[in-house]
């Protein structure tokens, strides 16, 4: 053990652990949480203690010697991506300080260790005078989140164009696939299943527009502002170099906040990108709601899309298969919205010159674009591209079905449509039978106007209309 010291105290420390005293105090404090701080806003925020280490040695207020350790610890612990000590509840009191803190003493200790002193010898290289030199929590916190959703973002967008293919690939293969359309789940109008997910394949697409736009929405950061956004114990040689620093290091066009003191503050830029990934868990939840609806039976209901079948669905049940894809991204999809109130509850009250529920923020919209990632991967690769139709039960559906016949209501007359609705029901001929038995229309004029190709006309030829009746 180690002893320690702070304001408060002393505390002992076990050898083995980079971390110290305020981290100590954190754990004490708030415990262990049930989930970790996100690696990605780890890393992240290793990124922003990294660009303020080079622009201290740039500007020459931390020695090279010095310098060069904080700098290679750093990069020890991004290469390795052991983030085992950085460990404090991420929804810690004090606006992230116990993060920040956790992070800053797990540098120096590393720092120390691979300068070939022992842990705790702070006068050599200090958490707080060399780790955190010229910086805040107020200024690193928020920037660490925004280069770690930026992060997220991009690994978000590979999925989306991966599902908008699948469904683009579904709508050339069933392009020519009439099924049943259904209206407040009651039969409506005949529509082919390529149309069906042509309307998915253009929802996605705007979710990717979305996903894509929304990084300009949260590039800029307030790394130099310090603690209210007024750079208030960073030199002006820091302020302007540290940013570009980070800029370098991320690879993200990153740009520093004209209004520093916003910047420190508000969180509304983060509402908005969370807004357009509600939007996505939106469409994600209806999409799938829809594959599930369609594919519910099979025989008992409507059994039209045939589902991969990943796993058994029953301890009790033999032979059952449940859609657990879409139940997973529906469940996803819920969490997210979710979240998303708690998110824009955190920023709106957050007070004066400082939102103290940073920690909320942070957690909850990385988590948010954690879990709509791993939702739209399971959709497009083990839901979208193994799914299959059920052409049989397509076919019985659609000609057991009267709304055939309000399609051809365009051809016939409303009130012939009718009658031959009531006909069906009272036969239990199909509408094609009766039709032809009457007259009204020739089986193979019946089979023209109910090709794929008419199907998926927009609107009615007039000529046509005008001759048939």
């Amino acid at each position: 053990m180690r002893t320690e010291r702070d304001s408060l105290g002393e505390k002992s420390i076990p050898d083995n652990k980079y971390y110290g005293i305020h981290t100590a105090r954190a754990l004490e404090n708030f415990g262990a949480a049930a989930e970790s701080i996100d690696p990605i806003f780890v890393k992240a925020y290793l990124y922003v203690k990294k660009a303020a280490c080079m622009a201290n040695i740039g500007i020459k207020s931390i020695d090279e010697t010095r310098g060069a350790a904080i700098l290679k610890a750093i990069d020890a612990l991004i290469s390795s991506g052991d983030y085992t000590d950085i460990c404090v509840n991420p929804l810690c009191g004090g606006a992230g300080t116990s993060v920040n803190m956790n992070i800053n003493e797990v540098i120096a200790n590393r720092s120390l260790e691979l300068s070939g002193r022992s842990k705790g010898e702070y006068d050599y290289i200090n958490p707080l005078d060399h780790v955190n030199m010229h910086q805040s929590t107020n200024d690193t916190f928020p920037t660490a989140l925004r280069v770690a959703m930026m992060l997220r973002l991009k690994s978000l967008e590979k999925p989306l164009i991966s599902l908008q293919e699948a469904f683009q690939a579904g709508e050339k293969e069933f392009a020519d696939v009439v099924r049943l359309g259904r209206t407040e789940l009651m039969d409506a109008l005949p529509i082919t299943v390529g149309m069906q997910f042509s309307a998915y394949s253009e929802a996605i697409g705007r979710d990717r527009w979305r996903i894509f736009k929304s990084e300009e929405r949260i590039k800029t950061v307030n790394l130099g502002g310090t603690a209210l956004g007024t750079g208030f114990g960073a030199s002006r040689e820091y302020i302007f170099s540290v940013w570009q620093h980070l800029k370098t290091i991320t690879g993200i066009q990153l740009s520093r906040a004209e209004n520093l003191v916003d910047a420190t503050q508000n969180f509304d830029q983060i509402v908005e990108v969370m807004g357009m990934v509600k939007a996505l868990a939106v469409n994600v939840m209806k999409i799938c709601g829809d594959l599930r609806l369609s594919a519910s039976g099979p025989e008992g209901g409507i059994g039209e899309f045939i589902l991969p079948a990943l796993q058994e669905g029953s301890s009790i049940m033999a032979g059952k298969i449940n859609p657990v894809i879409p139940e997973f991204c529906i469940q996803s999809s819920i969490q997210v919205l979710a979240n998303d109130g708690a998110i824009a509850m955190a920023a709106a009250t957050g007070n004066l010159d400082l939102n103290q529920n940073a920690p909320l923020i942070a957690h909850l919209s990385l988590k948010n674009l954690r879990l709509m990632e791993e939702a739209v991967s399971a959709m497009d690769q083990k839901l979208v591209r193994g799914l299959k139709l059920n052409l049989e039960k397509i076919k019985f559906n659609l000609h057991d079905s009267v709304a055939i016949l309000t399609y051809l209501a365009t051809v016939i007359g409303h009130d012939m449509a009718s009658a031959a609705a009531l006909e069906v029901k009272k036969s239990g001929k199909s509408p094609r039978e009766v039709l032809s038995d009457s007259g009204v229309l020739s089986g193979e004029k019946y089979d023209d106007l109910v090709k794929p190709e008419k199907i998926r006309m927009l609107g009615f030829v007039k000529q046509e209309r005008t001759d048939s009746r």
